[in-house]
């Protein structure tokens, strides 16, 4: 049987289809704060639940082929080389120790975040985020006021500074197997990534010096030795590089070299040495970096185990939402679909902006991006002359991921090493409160500046 007659019909799906995945949100929003104890210790379970609940009746209502067909290849096709990368640069950037005395002022802190939104783009958000995100948490390990940190540091590292490159975030990868050239986004989204870094910087170092002296401009205990400015672990920089070098790979390697793994199923020869690559990489790093390095950065593998539970659950679930989506006028999203086109069926800019951005801060921003650039014509060289289209498009996927915890699958890491350091990060709808009142009034005046109809 053709592997077109076995993907899921977006059409004939009414917006039921997708409680599962909106019951899982509510459960990662609600759980850690209703039930903690529960959660923490069945999270897993309440994720699996979810994921049967989508697959026994897509079973018994569309069929075994279709239902299998879906599931295997969301895992094998999407999950897995997906958390193949996230656990790759979680376990080489987490053998890098910035050493030195570092103390938690309003200005380092604003240059270490500083540094890692320059970094994001050339290493990808998670590397960045992974490589900077215990560093800030030790330099400040003796302020009071903590939350506000982590919160930028999302909304900067782990998302809105992977905007320049291919490399930053996994939707501008896909634009460039797609078609868009490498440096377009840099030269096109620049601007808007510059506006956004500096009004959020300037925001975060106010914030940051007012809880700085409201805590009586508090320095920590440095009695002994001081540490001396540094980096332990300097071979996972060159690990890094491979993992970037491999991940480029295998977006330009062409091959005709394929392996069936299921029916109407091929795992591609490009894909397959990417991930075995990527998994020697960090097999690499836990070799060659002394334990007492990690030791050192509090390294643990709870973060990536809860990234790899909850997202198993979220590519599951969310599988019928984009097949909606995908069937675009067809869809029970045809109203929300039809607002990015205005009546003389011209593109509505702004409106791309918002689209793919509220979706991707829920679905994973990678499909959500193809999703619209396929809706703009997907022709990369014609979206590439109609600029703002492309712009609108690729800054809402990568911008608004920072609007949730699950919006970039780094935002849940950072999320969950910050618990571990003893931060009380807020809940699922805490955090939004933050994006709200913050990034979406930011967003709506990057419209205003940048965004044409």
């Amino acid at each position: 049987m053709s592997h077109i007659k076995l993907i899921i019909d977006g059409s004939s799906l009414s917006g039921w289809w997708a409680l599962p995945f909106a019951g899982l949100l509510l459960s990662i929003a609600l759980g850690p704060l209703l039930t903690p104890r529960f959660w923490h210790h069945h999270y897993g379970k309440v994720t699996l639940g979810w994921a049967v609940s989508f697959v026994l009746p897509c079973w018994l209502v569309i069929g075994g082929e279709v239902t299998s067909y879906t599931v295997i290849h969301t895992i094998l096709m999407e999950y897995v080389p997906f958390l193949i990368l996230l656990l790759s640069l979680f376990t080489i950037a987490g053998g890098i120790r910035l050493t030195g005395s570092l103390v938690g002022t309003p200005g380092l802190n604003t240059l270490l975040i500083l540094a890692g939104t320059f970094l994001a783009s050339l290493m990808g958000t998670t590397g960045a985020a992974m490589l900077l995100i215990r560093p800030l948490l030790r330099a400040n390990a003796h302020r009071r006021y903590r939350v506000h940190q982590v919160v930028f540091f999302i909304f900067l590292v782990a998302n809105i500074g992977g905007s320049l490159t291919p490399l930053g975030d996994p939707p501008l990868f896909l634009g460039f197997l797609k078609g868009v050239s490498f440096f377009w986004t840099t030269a096109h989204l620049w601007p808007l990534t510059l506006f956004m870094a500096a009004l959020l910087l300037g925001i975060f170092f106010i914030l940051d010096t007012a809880l700085y002296r409201r805590e009586g401009r508090p320095r920590p205990n440095q009695a002994g030795p001081q540490e001396p400015f540094g980096f332990l672990g300097k071979v996972n920089f060159a690990l890094l590089a491979g993992v970037v070098v491999m991940v480029l790979i295998s977006g330009l390697w062409k091959s005709e070299v394929s392996f069936p793994v299921w029916t109407g199923l091929e795992l591609e020869l490009p894909n397959l040495v990417r991930d075995l690559a990527l998994l020697g990489l960090a097999g690499l790093s836990l070799l060659l970096t002394p334990g007492a390095i990690r030791r050192g950065n509090d390294f643990t593998w709870e973060p990536i185990v809860e990234v790899a539970k909850l997202f198993a659950g979220i590519f599951i679930t969310m599988a019928p939402a984009i097949a909606i989506l995908k069937a675009g006028p067809h869809g029970a999203l045809r109203d929300l679909v039809a607002l990015a086109s205005g009546p003389d069926g011209q593109p509505v800019n702004y409106m791309y902006f918002w689209l793919t951005g509220a979706l991707s801060s829920f679905l994973d921003n990678a499909p959500t991006y193809l999703v619209f650039f396929n809706m703009a014509g997907g022709d990369a060289q014609a979206l590439m002359t109609a600029a703002h289209t492309l712009t609108a498009i690729s800054a809402g996927a990568v911008f608004m991921g920072a609007n949730t915890y699950i919006g970039n699958a780094p935002n849940f890491m950072v999320r969950s090493i910050a618990v571990e350091q003893g931060v009380a990060m807020p809940s699922f709808f805490g955090y939004m409160v933050w994006s709200v009142g913050i990034l979406v009034p930011l967003f709506a005046l990057t419209t205003f500046v940048f965004l044409e109809r």
